[in-house]
């Protein structure tokens, strides 16, 4: 049974045109695939800033930590183990000025452990969530894709594989502002792309 942990970020939760494509796609593979579904929303999580003080806290021997050191490495070890579970990752990503959800920054910065998701060697960084694989629904309000004001797409590749995620793939939904027909166009392309993937 394949495991999909689908990680939500848009701030109008379900109503969110990228959560839509994302559940959309899940629904899909629900009825194609065996396959069980975690959710997390990170919108909801609340996770704050990456501190000096949380770092620490990871690179403190657990047998050594204090009870709040305890805490705050629980934050990012609680993530890296539900992405540890998961065969795939889904990835529902709306366009924030320009960029990712800083909720979903937040939640990046805790799956980046070194020695944990990744290593340094003599020849570089090299990943450690190998035989896994990512689906990123991406919404926007405009056309940006492949263009330099899509500073999503790239991010998103280089932080994966920088983890060892290096099969990517991407279902866009763009100029859905830009008036009624456009949105449903671009509904209609995702949703094809879609059915195409869950097979």
């Amino acid at each position: 049974m394949k495991s999909v942990l689908a990680i939500f970020s848009s701030l109008n939760g379900d109503q969110g045109n990228s959560s839509k494509l994302a559940n959309a796609y899940l629904s899909e593979i629900a009825q194609t695939q065996d396959v069980t579904i975690e959710r997390v929303d990170v919108s909801t999580l609340e996770l704050p800033h990456l501190s000096s003080e949380e770092m620490q806290a990871w690179m403190t021997e657990p047998s050594q930590r204090t009870d709040a050191q305890h805490a705050l490495a629980k934050r990012s070890d609680d993530v890296v183990e539900a992405v540890k579970k998961a065969d795939e990752i889904v990835l529902a990503v709306p366009m924030y000025n320009f960029g990712i959800p800083s909720s979903l920054k937040a939640y990046f910065d805790r799956i980046a452990r070194a020695g944990i998701t990744f290593k340094y060697t003599e020849t570089g960084p090299v990943g450690l969530l190998e035989n896994k694989t990512a689906t990123v629904f991406a919404a926007r309000g405009g056309v940006y894709s492949g263009s330099d004001f899509d500073t999503q797409t790239p991010y998103l590749k280089h932080f994966l594989n920088f983890v060892g995620i290096s099969d990517v793939k991407f279902v866009y939904a763009e100029g859905l502002n830009m008036g009624e027909e456009q949105a449903k166009a671009a509904f209609s392309a995702a949703n094809e792309k879609i059915i195409e993937l869950s097979r």
